[in-house]
Protein backbone atom coordinates (compact mmCIF):
# COMPACT_ATOMS: atom_id res chain seq x y z
CA UNK A 1 0.00 0.00 0.00
CA UNK A 2 0.82 3.68 -0.86
CA UNK A 3 1.30 6.31 1.65
CA UNK A 4 1.04 8.47 -0.36
CA UNK A 5 -1.17 11.90 0.09
CA UNK A 6 -4.41 11.87 -2.42
CA UNK A 7 -3.28 14.33 -5.16
CA UNK A 8 -5.32 17.12 -6.39
CA UNK A 9 -7.44 17.20 -9.90
CA UNK A 10 -6.49 19.74 -12.42
CA UNK A 11 -9.48 22.27 -11.56
CA UNK A 12 -8.06 22.18 -8.09
CA UNK A 13 -4.85 22.98 -9.27
CA UNK A 14 -6.50 25.91 -11.49
CA UNK A 15 -8.10 27.33 -8.97
CA UNK A 16 -4.95 27.26 -6.37
CA UNK A 17 -2.95 28.66 -9.48
CA UNK A 18 -5.69 31.72 -10.26
CA UNK A 19 -5.67 32.91 -6.80
CA UNK A 20 -1.93 33.21 -6.62
CA UNK A 21 -2.12 35.50 -9.53
CA UNK A 22 -4.26 37.44 -7.38
CA UNK A 23 -2.37 36.93 -4.43
CA UNK A 24 -4.37 36.28 -1.50
CA UNK A 25 -4.11 33.34 -0.07
CA UNK A 26 -4.75 31.90 3.49
CA UNK A 27 -2.20 29.82 5.01
CA UNK A 28 -3.85 26.79 5.11
CA UNK A 29 -4.88 26.80 2.12
CA UNK A 30 -1.43 27.05 0.70
CA UNK A 31 -0.37 24.13 3.15
CA UNK A 32 -3.16 21.83 1.52
CA UNK A 33 -2.03 23.20 -1.62
CA UNK A 34 1.89 22.38 -0.88
CA UNK A 35 0.67 18.90 0.38
CA UNK A 36 -1.97 17.65 -2.67
CA UNK A 37 -0.70 19.44 -5.98
CA UNK A 38 1.88 18.38 -8.61
CA UNK A 39 4.63 20.44 -9.37
CA UNK A 40 4.04 19.57 -13.35
CA UNK A 41 0.03 20.19 -13.18
CA UNK A 42 1.21 23.83 -11.53
CA UNK A 43 3.35 24.52 -14.52
CA UNK A 44 0.88 23.35 -17.13
CA UNK A 45 -2.01 25.42 -15.29
CA UNK A 46 0.08 28.54 -14.83
CA UNK A 47 0.93 28.72 -18.31
CA UNK A 48 -2.20 28.01 -19.51
CA UNK A 49 -3.69 30.58 -17.38
CA UNK A 50 -0.73 32.97 -18.35
CA UNK A 51 -1.37 32.84 -22.26
CA UNK A 52 -5.37 33.14 -21.70
CA UNK A 53 -4.43 36.74 -19.33
CA UNK A 54 -1.75 37.48 -22.30
CA UNK A 55 -4.76 37.26 -25.00
CA UNK A 56 -7.41 38.46 -23.28
CA UNK A 57 -5.23 41.95 -22.48
CA UNK A 58 -4.39 41.95 -26.32
CA UNK A 59 -8.05 41.60 -26.84
CA UNK A 60 -9.02 44.33 -24.33
CA UNK A 61 -6.77 46.66 -26.14
CA UNK A 62 -7.70 45.87 -29.81
CA UNK A 63 -10.96 46.48 -28.95
CA UNK A 64 -10.73 49.40 -27.22
CA UNK A 65 -8.03 51.06 -29.93
CA UNK A 66 -9.37 49.92 -33.01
Amino acid sequence: MSTDPRRAGFLATLRAVLWSFIGVRKRRDYHDDAASLDPRAIVVAGVLAGVVFVLVLVGVVNWVLP
